[in-house]
């Protein structure tokens, strides 16, 4: 696809200073990309250009992101996207595939404006079938007709203070239970290190293996977190955070979760633990040392992640954190009501297929996994 020629009504800046708008294909290598995701204070690691080419190299998916500059060559917007062809919903454009939350990131409203408008006409004018967005921000829909807007499943959020000696996890309850978890863990021979090699992926994935088999949700391949190490690792944008305890002569590791960091944001993105071995609370002292060492790093946003509808213990074990629920959404054009769930609702199945799903060898799951991602 080459430059979108935009109508006047979106090429203009209605203020007294007019300001020429161009939306064109923006390519991985630009290095605009990454200087304007790095200015950009609503940025998530996933808006990151490096992200992008992870999932290009992962599952194969085609390029079609879009950029938004002005007549001086500057950046003003930036809307990752992907073409996938589904088996199920047919070729569409995704911001972002097998990614929680993406979507436009804009300096200014005109630019997110002329964003949308230019990845609506794609579908309009292209062979892709839809768009789908994912994005915190619930205003997309009023900036472009045609797109509709539903509620996704909350992700957790704890704001932390600028000076760490202020930072409060919960309530006094949950501060009790926490500081008691942590006393047992530690007295346990509990301990955290951050994974020194690729080993330690290997050995992490298969414990990530067995966790979200067991909430019947297909894994993302173990290639997704070899780029990770490879890519995102080297410059600090990524952290996996190992809980090991040593018994019987050998040092067994418990749980792990991967970290993702960009700007003053830390995602917990992706946990795998032995559920075998829960009494020794892994999780919390992982999250106890990342969240600590984050603050004091000057990061200001900590999230837990999403929560599937229903699932209350794991809302109940994020907000003993002090985090607070923050809504996300998903935007379609055309509109698409129930797509989302019905479709394309990775985790959501009926209960025979859940209990098909939870009894077979991880080492099946691993490889269905990454076709239901590519495929589905």
């Amino acid at each position: 696809m080459g430059s979108l020629a935009l109508s006047d009504a979106h090429a203009f800046i209605s203020d007294p200073i007019r300001r020429e708008l161009r939306v064109f294909e923006l390519a991985q290598e630009d290095p605009r990309w990454e200087r304007f995701v790095a200015d950009n204070p609503n940025a998530l690691p996933y808006h990151h250009p490096i992200w992008f080419q992870m999932l290009r190299e992962t599952f194969g998916y085609k390029p079609a992101a879009l950029g938004c500059e002005g007549s001086d060559g500057c950046l003003s917007g930036v809307l990752p996207m992907l073409e996938k062809r589904s088996l199920l919903a047919g070729l569409h454009l995704s911001s972002l595939p097998n990614t929680p939350v993406a979507g436009p990131l804009a300096s200014d409203e005109e630019s997110l404006r002329a964003l949308l408008s230019a990845a609506m006409s794609r579908v309009d004018h292209c062979s892709v079938r839809w768009l789908q967005l994912k994005s915190p921000s619930p205003a997309l829909g009023g900036l472009a007709d045609g797109l509709g807007r539903f509620a996704w499943d909350a992700t957790y959020v704890l704001d932390m203070p600028d000076d760490p000696g202020k930072l409060r996890l919960g309530n006094s309850h949950n501060r009790y239970n926490i500081r008691a978890a942590l006393r047992k863990a530690i007295r346990s021979g509990v301990t955290v290190r951050d994974a020194s090699s690729l080993d330690d992926v290997r050995r992490w994935y298969h414990l990530y293996l067995g966790t979200v088999r067991a909430h019947s949700i297909p894994p993302r391949p173990f290639r997704m977190f070899e780029l990770i190490w490879e890519l995102l690792e080297p410059q600090g944008r990524a952290r996996l955070l190992l809980a090991e305890r040593r018994t019987g002569g050998r040092t067994q590791v418990l749980a792990g979760t991967v970290f993702l960091f960009h700007g003053r944001t830390v995602m917990a993105a992706f946990n795998g633990r032995d559920r075998s071995q829960l009494e020794f609370f892994p999780n919390f002292v992982i999250h106890w040392k990342a969240i600590t060492e984050a603050c004091s790093a000057g990061f200001r946003r900590y999230d837990l992640g999403e929560v599937p509808l229903g699932n209350d213990g794991l809302a109940h074990f994020k907000m003993k954190w002090g985090a607070k629920p923050v809504e996300l959404y998903r935007y379609h054009y055309p509109r698409a009501g129930g797509l989302e769930r019905g479709t394309l609702g990775v985790g959501h199945l009926p209960p025979a297929a859940k209990w098909a799903w939870r009894r077979l060898p991880l080492s099946v799951t691993a490889v269905l996994g990454r076709w239901i991602y590519r495929r589905l």
